[in-house]
Parts: C-alpha cells; structure tokens; sequence
C-alpha cells in the first residue's frame, strides 16, 4: 500500500447550505484516480467513515462487486429478497471485509431489505436478519432452537432454516454462500 501526505481545503459552501457551512476539497494522486478506473469525466465513488479513516471506492455494479469480491478469496453471502414471488432486493454481503452492497428492484420501500437507505452497513445487514428472526427475548426460545437443530440464537442460520418467513407478511429470503 502506497501512503502520501494531503492538504484538505475548506471554503464556503453555497447554494442553500446554512450560514457558515463550509465544504471540504482534497486532490488525490492522478495515478491512484487511473488505477481505480476513474476517469476525466468525473467518476462516482462510495466514501465509507469509520469515525478514524475515510475510504473511497469506485462505485460498482452488483455483478463487479460479487466477482471482485470472490476474486479476492472473500466470504460471500448472496441473500435475495422476496415479497410474494418478486424480487425486491438483492444483496451481496462480504464475511471478509463485513460490508454489503444492496440493489432494489421495486420502488415501494416498505418492501425492501433496508427501506429508503441506499448504502446500508454491516450493521443494517444484522438488524435486518435479526428482524426476520424470532425475538431474542420470546418465551421457549430454547424450545424453539432445538427444532431448528440449533445450539445457539444466530440470526443467519435461523434464517437459513426459515428462510425469514414472518407470520405478518408475505416476505422471505433465500441465502446463498459464494466462494
């Protein structure tokens, strides 16, 4: 890994931004903008903050993320998620890394995996399993767990044996492990 030293710049934020709003610019070295496969035109990128470090990604199609990802020798979860028989989301999550990159194929937000958030975290990924999960607190829980053949609470593995089917609605998942 290659490390340079940076200057971040400040000025004043326009357009409808408050009064004293500021926006922050940084350069980066041209030849790490070509290896990422960013061009003059201005490419997108996905900037992740982990309250120490910020990261930037090119942006990726599912399909470059999945086969990147296994090219690196990653864990990987397919997890496709259904309303009925349709489609509404289709998430790569990453074991290795712990991030996820999620694509909705409906407009109604109550019917997909993470609502309105279009760059959901390791930790949305957890809610989300936990959610089409029995809650952690209900009574026989244990009881329950033995019928599944399992020997501790685990969302995943719940969800691998119930496909997260809840009483209340017509959503469930299948969940696929790549190597």
């Amino acid at each position: 890994m290659e490390t340079r030293r940076g200057k971040v710049t400040a000025s004043k934020a326009g357009g409808t931004a408050g009064s004293g709003a500021k926006t922050y610019k940084l350069s980066l070295p041209s030849a790490w903008v070509a290896a990422m496969g960013l061009n003059d035109n201005g490419g997108h990128v996905t900037l992740s903050f982990d309250g120490e470090a910020i990261t930037v990604r090119p942006q990726q199609s599912m399909e470059q993320y999945r086969a990147s990802r296994l090219a690196q020798g990653h864990e990987l979860l397919e997890i496709r998620y259904y309303n009925s028989d349709m489609l509404c989301t289709l998430i790569y999550a990453d074991r290795t890394a712990q991030d996820l990159l999620a694509e909705n194929y409906t407009a109604q937000a109550v019917k997909t995996a993470f609502g309105k958030n279009a760059l959901p975290s390791w930790a949305d990924l957890a809610s989300f399993l936990e959610e089409r999960c029995i809650p952690r607190q209900r009574a026989g829980l244990r009881e329950y767990l033995e019928t599944l053949g399992l020997d501790e609470y685990d969302p995943l593995a719940i969800i691998k044996k119930t496909k997260g089917r809840m009483a209340e609605d017509d959503q469930w998942m299948e969940v696929q492990e790549l190597r």
